[in-house]
């Protein structure tokens, strides 16, 4: 018998794994990767879910969500959570997923860490039922923290887990998973949904603003995790490196057409990414000022270099920071 684990690094999912596999189970862990989390858990990340795996002594595959995500992001069915997460959405997604990967590991059931009553909009029990309907996973879906105050699945009903080594928790108290994660020497966990970005306000508002101007793409989101992002128009967005780091992987980043914005030599301060259609040439100072803000000596005129990718343009600058009231006016 075997089963497919949806291993997110959360306790929940490690215990519910550990639970099956207590029962005698051969589990495959899964970890389903989206434009937005925190890691994308390949081979040597050496991540909490790549550990969790390790510990519980499983395989794990990995699974990237990639332009599938985004494509439901734009538009969920059942909405968003309290910022841009659309939670019921993801883990119908994911649980499609693994259904697909039980046909081919030859798996009979998938197994989840969610708990009934923790979450407001996906853990209520209408929200677990439709999940599991929309899936169409529901009579091979067993969620063994919660399974006693559920309708038994097929595996339960089959003989092939026993019903009663499952557990009956509900609500957002997390006493009773503490308390056999000690139990069972669980230690190495992420915090409750500290994996996705979605769930972070300030991230969440650069997610909508892609969104708004339909630039909502694979590329566009990788650069969300870098600098600070400012809305020019509607079809153009500077980027703005913090720190040293930054600056070497968005010159790295720019792709043929994009402009890159630097000082002039002599002068300390960061390197932009210009991405979309650029206006009037006055748009194109005005991101130049926006560097200069950045600068170290920013309280004169200041040089700035532009440069376009892939194209053999140049220009230069001179202008003032731009103040501080216009440029919070910009900032996403």
């Amino acid at each position: 018998m075997k089963a497919i684990a949806l291993i997110s690094g959360g306790l929940d999912s490690i215990l519910a794994a550990k639970i099956i596999l207590g029962q005698g189970i051969e589990v495959i862990g899964l970890s389903c990767v989206t434009p937005f989390s925190v890691c994308s858990h390949n081979d040597d990340c050496g991540c909490v879910v790549r550990r969790a795996a390790k510990k519980l002594g499983i395989e794990l595959a990995v699974i990237d969500l990639g332009q599938d995500f985004l494509d439901m992001l734009k538009n969920p069915s059942y909405g968003y959570g309290s910022n841009i997460n659309p939670c019921i959405d993801c883990k119908i997604l994911m649980l499609k997923k693994a259904k697909e990967l039980t046909q081919k590991a030859g798996a009979q059931f998938i197994v989840t860490g969610e708990v009934l009553g923790q979450r407001p909009m996906s853990q209520k029990i209408r929200a677990l039922r439709l999940i599991g309907e929309q899936s169409v996973t529901q009579g091979i879906l067993v969620r063994p923290l919660s399974a006693k105050l559920l309708e038994p699945t097929e595996p339960e009903k089959s003989g092939w887990i026993d019903r009663e080594k499952l557990l009956a928790i509900s609500g957002r108290g997390r006493k009773d998973q503490l308390a056999l994660a000690a139990q069972l020497n669980i230690d190495d966990y992420s915090a409750p949904a500290g994996g996705c970005l979605l769930t972070y306000e300030g991230y969440s508002k650069k997610v909508k603003d892609l969104i708004k101007y339909d630039q909502l793409t694979l590329y566009n989101v990788s650069l969300l995790k870098i600098g600070r992002h400012f809305r020019i128009s509607p079809a153009y967005k500077l980027i703005v490196g913090r720190d040293e780091e930054e600056n070497i992987r968005l010159f790295a980043l720019a792709e043929k057409g994009d402009l890159v914005y630097e000082p002039q030599d002599e002068i300390k301060g960061p390197v932009a990414l210009g991405r979309g259609e650029i206006g009037a040439e006055a748009e194109i100072e005005q991101c130049c000022r926006i560097v200069a803000r950045y600068c170290d000596d920013n309280n004169r005129e200041l040089e700035i270099i532009v440069k376009k990718r892939g194209e053999d343009f140049q220009k230069s600058f001179i202008c003032l920071p731009l103040e501080d009231s216009k440029l919070r006016a910009l900032r996403i």
